[in-house]
């Protein structure tokens, strides 16, 4: 019988929060570690994504400054790269390691790097199954356990899940173009490229656990509910 405030499948979200728990303040305390050593250069994360985005032939991306701590990333839609207070002005490795993460991301939308496609055509796809599968779900236990309703949020679910997925290659593709590049350019020197590795190493955590977490979810719902035959 499912009880649905107490199951031993709630394991499985709680190794969830645990991975993702544990992967956000990772790659926060690494942030703050190499946000405290300033790179020889003295570029800023601005004057370094500039740099890299002409090193490689892009001119039509703009770098602006947007609010927050560790909100940067890059929109497609406008060609706009927008990084944080924390690396927007800042000239420290771990900035600029961040800036041009963000930069790889600009790269691959130039080169038409199909990973990054396929996961922009898929967004919509994803939001869909990460703001309508639960409530279809919920919905349909309150009517009786109605299989029908369920396998629907389960499937979109999937897709919130796939999503997640397809964004992994992305994020370590555009975090392993960053460290290239910061070598290859000189904007970094010897020992300040492995720090700035250190940074995006713990970021790509962020993403690994993420997917991780839904995985359980997802495999918790198959338990819970992949073996019922009622409609």
């Amino acid at each position: 019988m499912f009880y649905p405030f107490f199951d031993p499948t709630y394991i499985l979200v709680i190794i969830g929060v645990i991975l993702s728990l544990g992967a956000s303040a990772m790659v926060k305390s690494t942030f703050a570690k190499y946000n405290r050593v300033r790179s020889l250069s003295g570029m800023t994360g601005a004057q370094a994504a500039e740099r890299i985005l002409h090193s490689a032939g892009i001119y039509d991306v703009s770098v602006q400054h947007v609010s927050g701590n560790l909100t940067d990333h890059y929109d497609p839609r406008d060609k706009t790269l927008k990084l944080s207070d924390n690396v927007y002005g800042q000239t420290s490795v771990a900035a600029i390691g961040v800036a041009a993460h963000e930069c790889g991301h600009a790269i691959q939308h130039d080169k038409g790097y199909v990973p990054l496609r396929l996961r922009t055509a898929f967004v919509p796809v994803a939001n869909i199954g990460a703001t309508v599968s639960w409530p279809l779900i919920i919905i349909g236990i309150f009517l009786g356990y109605s299989q029908t309703l369920i396998n629907l949020g389960i499937i979109l679910f999937s897709c919130a899940v796939l999503f997640q997925l397809i964004t992994l290659p992305v994020e370590l593709n555009a975090s392993a173009r960053a460290v290239k590049i910061l070598d290859e350019t000189g904007i970094l020197y010897g020992e300040e490229v492995t720090h700035t590795k250190k940074v995006l190493s713990a970021a790509a955590l962020t993403y690994v656990a993420a997917a991780a977490a839904s995985i359980l979810q997802l495999l918790r719902l198959f338990i819970l509910f992949g073996g019922r035959d009622r409609d």
